[in-house]
C-alpha cells in the first residue's frame, strides 16, 4: 500500500511539472521527463500524461515518437478519452499530414466539440478552408466558439473570404455566443479585407463593454485596422490609450501614418518609438520606408536604410529593397534606383521593377523602362499590365512601332488587359 501510494504521489507530482514545461513551451524537456516517467513509475500513466506529451510532439515535430505513442494509446483503449484524440489528430495534422489526421478522426468513436475543433482547426490553417466549412455542415453536435474561430480566421486569410467570415460571426452571435479576444482578432482581418469600419467599431466597443480592451494584440490590431480603414483619430486614440506599448503596437500607428500619406507624424512617433527603447523590427521599418515614400523623402530614407544595419544589426528583406527603389524612384532618382536593384543582394521582386517602370513613364526614362520592362516579362509573362505600360511609355515618347510591337507581343502570348472596375464600401 506505501509503495502505491509513493507511486501514486510521484505521479501526481511529475504529471504536474510535465504540464508545466508543455504549457511554458519546454517541449524537450517535456519528452526527456516523459521518458523519465516511462522508465521509473510503476503505475501505468493516465490519459492526461499523453495528451501533454502529444502536444509536445506536435510543436517540435516528433513523429515518430507520436506515432508510438498512438500505438500505446490503442492498445490501452484510451482513444475515447476526447483530450487525447484530440491531441493525436492534431500531432498527425502538423507532423505528417491532413490525410491521416483525418483518417484518425473518421476513426475515432466519441467525438466532441474538442476533436471536431481540432480536425477544423488544422483545415483552416493549411488553407482548406472548403473542407473546413464542409466538415462544420455534417458536425453533429453544436458548434462552439472555438469553431467559429476558426472558420472566421480561415475566411478572413482566404480570398474573397472576408464577407463570408463577417456572415459567420454574425451566426454565431445569433445563437448566444459570446466572442473572446481570439474571435475578434481573427474578425478584425476580415473587416479591414471589406473595409467594414463599422463593424470595428462595433468590436471596439464590444471589447470596452467587456474590459478586453487593454490586451496588447488587440489594441494593436485596431490601431491597423482602424488605420487602415482611414480612421486615424481612432487608430491615433487607441494607440495612446495603451498603458503597454510593444514593438507591434508603435509599428502599427507609424504604418497607419504612413499609408495615409502622413510622414511627419510616421517618423516623429518612429522617433518617439526610439526614445521609449522599443527596438524596432523589420515591419517598422517597412512602415517608416513606406512614409518616405509617399512624401518624397529620398534622402532621409536612405538614412533610415542605412541604420537598419549600423543601429540594429538588421538586414534589409526584399521588401525593404522594394521600398527604397519605390522611394528614389518617386523622387526621380531613377539611376540610383536602378543602382540599389543591381546590388541587391537578394532576390529583386516584381515590386521593386514596377515601381521603376512606373516611374520611368512619369519623368520619360525610356532607356530604364525598357530594362525594367524585360526583367518585368520575364518575372510575370501573363500580366498586361507590364505591356501596356511600357507600350504607353513608348507612345509618349513618339515611338510608336514600339509601342504597337508591345500590343502584338501580348496577343501572340494570349495576354489580355483586365477591363476596368471599381467597388464601393457602403457605411450604414
Amino acid at each position: 500500500m506505501g509503495s502505491y501510494t509513493s507511486n501514486y504521489l510521484r505521479l501526481l507530482s511529475f504529471t504536474k511539472l510535465l504540464s508545466s514545461h508543455v504549457n511554458q513551451c519546454r517541449h524537450d524537456q517535456a519528452l526527456a521527463l516523459f521518458h523519465h516517467m516511462q522508465a521509473s513509475l510503476a503505475l501505468a500513466l493516465d490519459p492526461h500524461v499523453f495528451s501533454l506529451v502529444l502536444k509536445s510532439c506536435a510543436a517540435i515535430h516528433r513523429p515518430q515518437l507520436g506515432t508510438a505513442i498512438h500505438a500505446h494509446i490503442t492498445k490501452s483503449s484510451f482513444l475515447s478519452n476526447p483530450f487525447v484524440a484530440c491531441a493525436l489528430v492534431d500531432m498527425y495534422g502538423k507532423c505528417v499530414s491532413i490525410l491521416p489526421a483525418r483518417q484518425l478522426f473518421d476513426e475515432i468513436p466519441q467525438r466532441n466539440v474538442v476533436v471536431w475543433n481540432a480536425m477544423i482547426s488544422l483545415y483552416t490553417h493549411s488553407n482548406r478552408v472548403p473542407d473546413a466549412l464542409k466538415l462544420l455542415e455534417v458536425m453533429d453536435i453544436a458548434p462552439n466558439v472555438s469553431t467559429y474561430n476558426s472558420i472566421i480566421a480561415g475566411l478572413a486569410g482566404s480570398d474573397d473570404g472576408s464577407f463570408k467570415g463577417i456572415a459567420f460571426y454574425r451566426q454565431m452571435r445569433e445563437m448566444g455566443l459570446k466572442p473572446t479576444v481570439v474571435t475578434l482578432l481573427a474578425l478584425l482581418p476580415a473587416c479591414v479585407g471589406v473595409v467594414a469600419l463599422n463593424l470595428i467599431k462595433e468590436i471596439h466597443s464590444y471589447a470596452v463593454r467587456n474590459d478586453i480592451d487593454s490586451h496588447p494584440q488587440l489594441s494593436s490590431g485596431l490601431v491597423e485596422a482602424y488605420g487602415r480603414c482611414g480612421c486615424l483619430l481612432n487608430a491615433h486614440n487607441v494607440f495612446w490609450d495603451m498603458k503597454e506599448r510593444d514593438v507591434v503596437a508603435w509599428s502599427s500607428i507609424i504604418s497607419a501614418y504612413a499609408l495615409h500619406g502622413k510622414a511627419r507624424n510616421a517618423l516623429e512617433i518612429f522617433q518617439q518609438m526610439e526614445l521609449a527603447k522599443v527596438q524596432p523590427d523589420g515591419i517598422t521599418f517597412l512602415g517608416v520606408l513606406k512614409a518616405c515614400s509617399h512624401a518624397g523623402l529620398a534622402d532621409e530614407a536612405l538614412d533610415y536604410f542605412a541604420r537598419m544595419r549600423t543601429d540594429y544589426g538588421m538586414e534589409a528583406s526584399s521588401d525593404h529593397y522594394s521600398c527604397l527603389v519605390d522611394v528614389l524612384s518617386r523622387a526621380g532618382r531613377l539611376y540610383e534606383a536602378y543602382q540599389v536593384i543591381r546590388e541587391m543582394p537578394v532576390k529583386v521582386t516584381v515590386k521593386a521593377w514596377g515601381a521603376l517602370l512606373g516611374a520611368c513613364r512619369i519623368y520619360g526614362e525610356l532607356e530604364l523602362a525598357e530594362i525594367a520592362g524585360k526583367a518585368l516579362s520575364e518575372i510575370e509573362p501573363d500580366n498586361p499590365a507590364n505591356y501596356v505600360l511600357l507600350a504607353k511609355i513608348y507612345a509618349s515618347q513618339g515611338r510608336h512601332e514600339e509601342a504597337e510591337r508591345m500590343r502584338s507581343e501580348m496577343k501572340d502570348r494570349g495576354v489580355q488587359a483586365a477591363p476596368g472596375s471599381s467597388w464601393v464600401v457602403y457605411q450604414d
